[in-house]
Order: structure tokens, then sequence, then C-alpha cells
């Protein structure tokens, strides 16, 4: 087992709290960008079985979240936490310069990770969305009330595995409050400036899954549609719900991103 060691960089908006899994001899660099309201710790399982493949992972948790500063789930610019995420891949890239970087988001860190992808196409060598929020997205629909309803994640909406929403639950570092309304009309303009942006032009793996309620497939594929590049691939997984590496089927999932990157790092 490898275990995480901790850092901070120096955010647009204050001190990221970083985690880091570093192998002996690592071969790549696997940034990852976690979803809205949870934090870089719930990657904890992902994380050593990508170091395991020789990754150096490196998971910041946002502004607002985790560890991070900032008011709990509050942004009013995506973009600050794409130039966030930037920060992080300079510093990796400065310490690591002979190391490919494969950029995994997942959820909303799916649709950064997207954003980041148009803004820098050439500082990635791979992309993997994971249950991306891309296209359109029925947690918007809150911004038509006059106060924003107290409708937290539900938990069960997660895995198939219910250990998986008991932990969720019980993890202080999780947001379970409502959702803020300048956070969501970041990720609608977030969203349409992915929209009208250019294609992914490196390699892109867009996995989700079938049964995902939280993100739904059909609404994150009219994103994907409008974005998809020549080098793109895609796996739905059946039955699966929204986080894919804490699925029941989460080695499967973990081992298709492994083919997938160690095709893309070796063409």
């Amino acid at each position: 087992m490898i275990e995480s060691t901790d850092r901070t960089v120096a955010g647009s908006l204050g001190e990221l709290a970083v985690r880091e899994w570093k192998p002996a001899e690592p071969a790549w660099i696997a940034l990852i960008a976690h979803g809205y309201g949870e934090h870089s710790g719930r990657y904890e399982w992902v994380a050593e079985r990508l170091a395991g493949a020789r990754a150096l992972v490196c998971a910041p948790d946002h502004i607002g979240h985790g560890r991070s500063p900032g008011d709990r789930v509050h942004f009013e610019d995506a973009e600050v936490l794409v130039s966030d995420l930037d920060v992080v891949r300079r510093e990796l890239a400065a310490e690591h310069p002979d190391l490919p970087i494969v950029l995994i988001g997942h959820s909303m860190g799916g649709m950064l990770a997207a954003r980041y992808a148009q803004h820098h196409p050439g500082k990635l060598s791979a992309l993997v969305l994971s249950g991306p929020v891309l296209g359109t997205w029925h947690v918007l629909d809150l911004l038509e009330h006059d106060e924003i309803p107290d409708t937290p994640i539900d938990p069960a909406t997660l895995s198939r595995d219910p250990q998986v929403g008991a932990d969720y639950l019980a993890d202080p570092l999780v947001w379970h409050g409502p959702f803020r309304r300048a956070t969501l009309r970041a990720v609608d303009e977030c969203l349409l400036a992915i929209n009208e942006g250019p294609s992914l032009e490196l390699p892109t793996l867009w996995i989700h899954g079938e049964d995902d309620e939280l993100v739904p497939e059909a609404d994150t594929r009219t994103g994907i549609d409008r974005v998809r590049g020549g080098d793109f691939h895609e796996h739905i997984y059946p039955g699966a719900r929204h986080e894919l590496f804490n699925e029941t089927n989460r080695t499967e999932v973990v081992a298709d991103v492994l083919n997938f990157v160690g095709r893309a790092l070796n063409s």
C-alpha cells in the first residue's frame, strides 16, 4: 500500500490542500479533479491502484471543498477552479518534466477537466471523464426557485454498494447541505462555455454508469457529442450508478482506465 502525503499549493483564492500518492519510480502523473461537495480523500482506493501502475497521483481539494479554504461548495466562476488545476499541473510538470500527465475528472470535476483540456490542449497526454457533468444537468432546474430547496445529494445514487453511501453520509469533509445559487450559476455558465468551445483533440475516455440518476448518461451525451474529438473512447457500464470508482465493479473500471492510459501513452 502506498500512503498519501499532504502538500499545499497556492491557488487563485487561497492555499489548496493536496494529497499525493508517489510510487518509487513513477512513469506518469494522474491528476484527479474530484466532484461537487466531496474531497480528494475519497479517492484513496483508486489512487492506490493508479500508483500501483506507476502513476504519481495528485488530487487537490477544490476551493470551498474538503480541507481547502473558502465558503463550503461556493464559487462564482468555475474558471477559477480550472485555473487552480493548472497551478497544480504546472508544479507537477516542473518537478517531473519528463512524465506525461493524465487528467482524471469525476462528475463536476469532469466538467472542470473538459474545460481544462479546451484551454490547455497541449499540456495533457490523455483525459478521463468519469460520470462528467456535461451538456445539461437537471440539478440546474433548482435555479428556477426563489429560494434553493434543501435537496442534498441522495447517497443511494452513488453506488450499488450501500457502504459507500453510509461512508459518504458519515464523512465530515463532505458537504451535506443545499446547493448554492452562485455555484449552480457558475456550473451553468461553464457548461455553456464548454458547449461552445473546441473539441477535445487528445486521447479521451468517457466512462459512465447506465443507471446514474445524479448525472444521467443521456444528459451528459448531449455535451459529449459537441466536444468529442478524433481519439475518443467511451464505456457505459450496465447497472452502475454515479461513482464508478466506488462501484461494485470498480476493479473492472480501473482496469479499463489503465488500459486506455497505457494505449494513450504508448501511441
